[in-house]
């Protein structure tokens, strides 16, 4: 798997990470999907939700691939009154990422980075390269530092 722009940013920053790479289906780009490709554990493969405050602030939230964000969570966390999903038609003009392949690392602008508390519980996280079919394996707090991240309660 060639590097992508989110394992230049972690090379760059000297932090140590694996690139695994799975097999796409473009019928299911599901966090799930992607943790039964890679051969982990689901609750350990983030996915990066995108979302829009009422101020129209951008934010990035890292949530365990099965769980739901929790919009109410998430504005308390990032000191807003209300936030929303973006639209799924934004994400590649917001981000540059689309849908199956959204980082935390490396988007068109350095959003704030949301990242939910679990991630604290493993040694090893996977969040997206950058790209469908790749991931990035990283330790939790070193994803906190290269992405200055909050961590919170996020989840439902």
């Amino acid at each position: 798997m060639k590097k992508t722009n989110a394992a230049r940013i972690l090379d760059r920053l000297k932090i140590n990470y694996e690139l695994k790479e799975y097999k796409v289906d473009l019928n299911d780009l599901s966090a799930v999907h992607v943790a039964n490709e890679a051969g982990m554990d689901i609750k350990t493969v983030f996915k990066t939700l995108v979302a829009r405050s009422d101020k129209n602030d951008i934010v990035m939230a890292c949530i365990p691939g099965d769980d739901e964000l929790d919009l109410k969570k998430l504005a308390k966390a990032s000191n807003h009154k209300k936030m929303e999903m973006i639209h799924l038609k934004e994400l590649q003009p917001l981000t540059g990422y689309i849908r199956g392949g959204c980082s935390p690392l490396g988007a068109k602008k350095d959003y704030p980075v949301y990242i939910d508390a679990t991630a604290l519980n493993w040694e090893k996280i996977a969040v997206s390269a950058g790209i469908r079919g790749g991931q990035i394996i990283i330790k939790p707090q070193d994803l906190i530092n290269a992405t200055n991240a909050t961590v919170a309660i996020l989840t439902k």
